[in-house]
């Protein structure tokens, strides 16, 4: 695991942040975004799409307030972009992509005839 980290709201629920590798052997990172009751439920949220060995190790990079509140007004709570990989520590909140919800990232690629 890169980087993760999460943020405890108010009302005692909380956003996970994770930096996974690109599903689909495909060269990169995403930063994953997933609001739940608590840590164990985000988890468990993103191993029921499929994304089996993702953990939390530490608090290292948890959500900023601009990630926070995308993931809050996102009807499913659950939210990825394309991570920064060159080198050196971007904040996420620099990045100019928009922020896309979970099911197409996973989505599979047509099958060509």
């Amino acid at each position: 695991m890169a980087a993760g980290g999460f943020c405890k709201l108010p009302n005692g629920r909380v956003v996970v942040a994770l930096n996974l590798p690109r599903p689909a052997a495909v060269d990169g990172s995403v930063r994953v975004l997933v609001h739940a009751q608590n840590r164990a439920r985000a988890l468990t949220r993103l191993r029921n799409l499929g994304l089996r060995a993702v953990y939390l190790r530490g608090n290292g990079a948890p959500p900023t307030p601009d990630e926070i509140t995308a993931v809050l007004h996102h009807p499913d709570g659950l939210i990825w972009r394309t991570a920064p990989d060159n080198g050196v520590d971007t904040p996420p909140d620099l990045v100019q992509e928009l922020w896309h919800p979970i099911r197409s990232l996973l989505r599979r690629p047509a099958a060509s005839a």
